[in-house]
């Protein structure tokens, strides 16, 4: 009794202990900005390759050169194939254009498009912070993964629900569902190849996705040389697409 007695008396002199700090476990929605974190952290620059996947194996591979600043504005602009080369797409926010040289003015394109075919939409490639669409409505966990239920906060969002699988020490994704409106799933995304990408970022270099709306269909996305890097709010504008190359 006198070591039940004396142990509960410690107990409480640490709780009453001044600066002793109990952390708090996160919450669903500090867990998606700390995943956008991981994935991104802050202004940027990095390589990602495209690759499209038939179900007769035929591939086509695009290499793009990715720019990133704030939580809302992406600009990317292709290297390969020399077919594409100089194209640039712009993001700022729900809106999205593409610029192909030699022609008068940037293209308004929407997130459901792809610029390179394949299962990846634009939405995919140009991708936001996942907590700047969407909010978390449910958080549980199973089998050392943190599962998040998120909905979108608009209408403009590609996808209308998302569960979210969520590495509980990394808190970096595993598989990401993507649902509409009505229910339907319309993707898988798959990360894998946790490594350092660049700049001491460690996340998946690999993101690959299937749809049972294109059986068979497979496409790859590997993100490499991450650099943090900041860019005037100018090279995030319509004007300026014709310009992005120059920035290489």
């Amino acid at each position: 009794m006198k070591k039940i007695l004396s142990s509960a008396l410690v107990l409480v002199a640490l709780l009453l202990a001044p600066g002793l700090v109990v952390a708090e476990p996160l919450t669903g929605e500090q867990i998606l900005e700390q995943v956008d974190r991981n994935l991104e952290p802050g202004d940027l620059e990095m390589y990602r390759k495209i690759i499209n996947i038939e179900p007769d194996g035929q591939r086509k591979e695009y290499v793009l050169w990715f720019l990133k600043k704030d939580k809302d504005k992406v600009v990317t602009l292709f290297v390969s194939p020399a077919s594409e080369a100089g194209r640039a797409t712009l993001r700022l926010g729900d809106n999205m254009w593409l610029y192909i040289p030699n022609v008068g003015k940037p293209i308004r394109i929407t997130s459901m498009q792809s610029v390179v075919g394949g299962v990846f939409n634009n939405a995919d490639i140009m991708r936001l912070d996942y907590s700047v669409e969407y909010t978390v409505a449910e958080m549980s966990e199973a089998d050392g993964q943190i599962l998040l239920d998120l909905k979108a906060r608009s209408a403009a969002v590609a996808y209308d629900r998302l569960r979210m699988w969520v590495d509980k020490e990394r808190l970096v994704p595993v598989r990401i569902d993507c649902f509409a409106a009505t229910g339907m799933l319309i993707k898988t995304l798959h990360f894998s190849d946790i490594k350092d990408i660049g700049d001491g970022a460690v996340r998946p270099a690999v993101m690959e996705t299937d749809s049972p709306l294109y059986k068979d269909y497979k496409s790859v996305m590997v993100s490499a040389n991450l650099k943090l890097r900041q860019l005037p709010d100018e090279v995030f504008t319509l004007n300026y697409l014709s310009r992005v190359k120059d920035l290489r």
